[in-house]
């Protein structure tokens, strides 16, 4: 009977040595637990402030969109009022007009006063 003792003392000190083992496993996988909880909740929390950002992103490429819609609007009805291309028979500027008033002889005379004038 002694030995039956012995073996079930033995016995029960190998189930106590199991049983500490898998409770340390148990506290060390509840601690890797933690940390991924830990973790996740980072990621949570970056992933809200990045979407966050992106709002506040998209909600800056809109207002600006509305305002190039708006100039574009208002650039047009500008160009709408300026008066249209004249016909190509048309000086089109007033320089043209200087131009077709002038000789050539002429031109190649003011040409050496102005030099003259800048010197």
């Amino acid at each position: 009977m002694l030995t039956e003792l012995e073996s079930l003392s033995q016995n029960i000190g190998k189930l106590i040595a199991i049983s500490q083992r898998h409770n340390e496993a148990r506290l060390a996988l509840e601690e890797q637990l933690a940390l991924a909880r830990a973790s996740v909740q980072t990621a949570h929390a970056e992933l809200a402030e990045l979407r966050e950002e992106r709002d506040t992103l998209q909600a800056e490429r809109d207002a600006l969109s509305a305002k190039i819609d708006d100039a574009q609007v208002r650039l047009n009805a500008i160009l709408e009022k300026l008066p249209r291309a004249r016909a190509s028979s048309e000086p089109d500027s007033q320089l043209d007009l200087l131009e077709a008033a002038q000789p050539e002889g002429e031109e190649a005379e003011s040409d050496v006063s102005r030099h003259g004038e800048n010197a």
